[in-house]
Parts: structure tokens; C-alpha cells; sequence
């Protein structure tokens, strides 16, 4: 029986998700059809791998797609050679298990260049999407895990160069290829360096701006209960519950999965919910929140971590939790910027708001935490 997950990719077959196929086919229409390269930065387990993997599989029947992830692929950033090498390594994995014709393969495994790597690299690109037959499609995954390397700019620039070349009938490259990071890629040097002249430089301004809205609607969450209700019977306020959980989420895709995993696997089954409709209330749904906040987990982790790299932005949030102060909502001011890409904000009524309900009150719990260690406050908080 299929289960709420929040580890890694979502599996329709294995996991109640939300059904995303309209956003797969709009990315389908209206950015790989028509050529883009583009990036889905979106904040922390998001939903971007998952979109990945069932973008993939979309595409396969009629591109060459070649999928990739930089998560720990450190070693391929220390130089140019390494980057070309490792790409041509883990591109070739790529195109045997495509079934690539091996007079292809015998071109691409070549040794690359260690004197002109990036320029041999482009090279056999060129060669690739002119004659596999296909157009081809490159994806790559946790770009942002490396992204403060020169050499990441230095195959940004080699990307961009060939997108241009192409586009002038110069040249032949990917039809698309799609970035996916929590840090926007275009404005990559705003984690490179303080000077305001190279922060918002990247050679990755060929892309397009990616709108689509992966965050869940109240409709997208009563698809994933009636789902699940269908298997389980439990005779759920389905409307309700959905309503509720988006409440508190505002649709962030890990809180909203993770709620409903805690509603299913901790809450129903003890003293206070017995039965599975008894854990699908609100009641159960506040117990699991209890639960969310008070857990360890890698959104939170994360999130602290963040607060701490990016004290400007967490001197804003104070200030719109415990002063009450209103900040304009304007996206180039790097602080707002910063605190819209992590998710921690949103705007609403032209001011900048905390995301949602779980994220505020967590922000407040640790903010509060600090300054009563530091002496500052005796005030007792509530959890919920």
C-alpha cells in the first residue's frame, strides 16, 4: 500500500503525491518545446527533484534526455579538465543506458583535452545533438551544491556560449537544458561575493524566467487525500482536512507531506485518536503540527543555518514577529530577495510576510529561545 513520503523523489506508484501532470505538461509546452534553457530554483525540498524525475520521464519517448546531479561531485570542480572529464564520464553512463549507436560512444568516450577541456567538451556537445538522431535535453540536479566555483561558471559560460552560436545558426547544442537549485542561478555571484557590481552578473542570463508554481492549492491536496481515502476508507472530511493543512503550509510541498505522514503513521493509533478518522481532524492535524515543530528535521535544520548565514534577513524577520514592523515588499532589495528564495517570505498587500504558519511559528519559538538566553526576555511562549 502506498505511503506519504518525504525523502527524497516521489514514486507515484510507491507514494501519495499531488498530481502534478498539468505543471509537467505546461514545462513541456512552453519551455522544453520551444527551446529554453531555464532553472527550477525553488527553496528547500520544494519539489524540484521530484519535478525533475517526472519531467524526465516525460520527455524520453521523444528526446534524448541526459540527467546528472552535482550533489557530491566535489571532485569534478578543481579544475576545467576534471569538470569536462567527469561530465564526459557521467554523459557516456548516460547515453550507453540510452542506447546510443557505439559510433557515437566511440567519438564521445574519447579522451578529452587537458590543455583546451571546456573547448573539447563543446565539441563533442556539438557532435552529440547533430547526430544522435534526437534532440537532445540536459538536466542537471543540486547545481547550487558547487556553484561558488569558478569553473561552474566557467561550463555556464561554455552553455550560454553554444545556446547563442545555435541560435544564430552557428552552431548546434542542447534544445533545452534545465538547471535545478535553490540559489537563482542568474544572480549566482550574490553567494560569490559582496561587491555590488558582480552581483547580479552570471553567464546564465540566457535563461528564462520559470513561473510555474509548484507550490500545492487546497484543490492539490484533496486530489492526494481522496487518493488516499479511496485505499483506506476511513470516512475523512476530505474538504476540510485539505483546507486546513493548506492553512497552516501555505502548499509548501515537505510541509504538507510531512503533516500528512505524521497524521497517518504517529498520530493515528495512540490514546487521544484511536482510529484513523479520529487522526484525520483538526485535533490530529494540531497534534501532528506539535509534532513537526518539536522534531528534528533537515527543513529546519536548514533553515537555522540559513538565518545565520543571512543575519540581515533574520533581523527582518524579528522585526516583522516581535516589533510588528512592516517592510515593503520590494524583490531587489537582497534581503527580501534572499528571504523569497529560501521560502521564508512571501508577499502579501505589498509587505513581506512569513511564508506560512509552520515557518512562523518556528521562527518564533527559536527566536524566543535566544533572547531569553541572552537575558532579554522572561516571556512564556505557546507552541500552538
Amino acid at each position: 500500500m502506498k505511503e506519504f513520503h518525504v525523502t527524497g523523489t516521489c514514486n507515484p506508484r510507491l507514494h501519495y503525491m499531488v498530481d502534478v501532470n498539468g505543471r509537467i505538461e505546461q514545462i513541456t509546452r512552453d519551455y522544453i518545446e520551444k527551446g529554453k534553457y531555464f532553472t527550477i530554483n525553488r527553496a528547500r525540498q520544494y519539489g524540484k527533484t521530484t519535478t525533475m524525475f517526472l519531467l524526465r520521464k516525460r520527455l524520453q519517448d521523444k528526446y534524448l534526455v541526459i540527467f546528472i546531479s552535482f550533489e557530491a561531485a566535489d571532485e569534478m570542480f578543481v579544475s576545467s579538465y576534471a569538470l569536462a572529464a567527469g561530465l564526459q564520464r557521467s554523459i557516456g553512463r548516460q547515453l550507453r543506458m540510452q542506447n546510443t549507436p557505439e559510433d557515437i560512444l566511440k567519438i564521445w568516450e574519447q579522451p578529452v583535452s587537458k590543455q583546451f577541456a571546456f573547448d573539447d567538451l563543446g565539441e563533442r556537445i556539438s557532435g552529440l545533438c547533430l547526430k544522435c538522431g534526437r534532440k537532445t535535453v540536459l538536466m542537471i540536479d543540486e547545481v547550487d551544491k558547487n556553484s561558488d566555483n569558478q569553473v561552474f561558471l566557467g561550463f555556464l559560460g561554455l552553455l550560454r556560449s553554444k545556446y547563442l552560436a545555435q541560435a544564430g545558426g552557428m552552431d548546434t547544442t542542447f534544445q533545452s537544458v534545465i538547471l535545478a537549485s535553490v540559489y537563482d542561478i542568474k544572480n549566482l555571484k550574490l553567494k560569490l561575493r559582496s561587491d555590488e557590481e558582480s552581483k547580479y552578473n552570471s553567464p546564465w542570463n540566457i535563461a528564462e524566467d520559470f513561473n510555474i508554481d509548484l507550490s500545492f492549492c487546497p484543490e492539490d491536496i484533496t486530489g492526494m487525500l481522496m487518493e488516499y481515502e479511496a485505499d483506506r476508507a476511513i470516512g475523512m472530511d476530505i474538504p476540510e482536512m485539505s483546507q486546513w493543512i493548506y492553512d497552516y503550509t501555505d502548499g509548501y510541498p515537505y510541509m504538507v507531506s510531512r503533516l500528512c505522514k505524521l497524521i497517518d503513521e504517529r498520530i493515528a493509533g495512540t490514546a487521544d485518536f484511536p482510529k484513523k478518522k479520529d487522526a484525520w481532524t483538526k485535533e490530529g492535524g494540531l497534534e501532528a503540527v506539535r509534532l513537526f515543530l518539536k522534531e528534528p528535521n533537515t527543513l529546519f535544520d536548514d533553515m537555522v543555518k540559513k538565518l545565520y548565514e543571512y543575519p540581515e534577513v533574520k533581523d527582518m524577520l524579528c522585526g516583522i514577529l516581535f516589533r510588528g514592523t512592516r517592510y515593503s515588499f520590494e524583490i531587489n532589495n537582497p534581503s527580501i530577495n534572499v528571504g523569497v528564495m529560501f521560502g521564508f517570505v512571501k508577499e502579501r498587500e505589498n509587505a513581506v510576510a512569513i511564508a506560512n504558519r509552520l515557518f512562523e511559528t518556528k521562527m518564533y519559538n527559536l527566536f524566543l529561545s535566544e533572547a531569553e538566553l541572552e537575558g532579554k526576555s522572561r516571556v512564556s511562549f505557546e507552541v500552538v
